[in-house]
């Protein structure tokens, strides 16, 4: 992008999007919201890998959407590169049983071994986004969760 930006003077944006989740997300994508959700509402066990102390941060889509669109009407001249997501870390253990709660489920958590690839730590760092664009995410995890898991139980037919 940044070739073509310098070669044909075109306008870009370069944003980088970190772990965003909400309705509409597709059921069999392997990523541990949908997973989760999924696993949750057929009272299947819900698979942790390793003890579930690593940590990821999740974006609603409509803080992403959001940010896109200030990102992309940005009158700084600013292309970017931006980190989109939200910052605020949960492990693994925790976000399992979140899930848990908000679905209802009677789903316990069992453990597998973890890959070893698997990063211990995945956070956004948004300094950039807020000085840039006055942007940071809004919507708290819970109430995104709870409208992903409302999205997935009237797709599959569960609770």
């Amino acid at each position: 992008m940044m070739d073509y930006h310098r070669q044909n003077n075109v306008d870009i944006r370069i944003i980088r999007i970190f772990n965003t989740y909400g309705p509409r997300m597709a059921e069999n994508d392997g990523r541990v919201v949908s997973n989760f959700i999924l696993q949750a509402l057929r009272n299947e066990d819900i698979t942790v890998y390793g003890d579930g102390s690593q940590t990821r941060s999740f974006c609603y889509v409509d803080d992403l959407v959001e940010g896109m669109i200030r990102m992309m009407e940005n009158g700084l001249n600013f292309i970017g590169p931006v980190n989109l997501g939200n910052p605020v870390e949960n492990t693994i253990l925790e976000f399992a049983e979140k899930i848990i709660t908000i679905t209802g489920s009677k789903s316990r958590i069992v453990n597998k071994p973890l890959p070893q690839d698997d990063p211990k730590q995945r956070r956004p760092d948004i300094t950039l986004a807020r000085e840039k664009l006055g942007w940071q995410p809004v919507v708290d995890l819970n109430d995104g969760l709870k409208k992903t898991a409302a999205y997935f139980a009237g797709r599959t037919g569960a609770r």
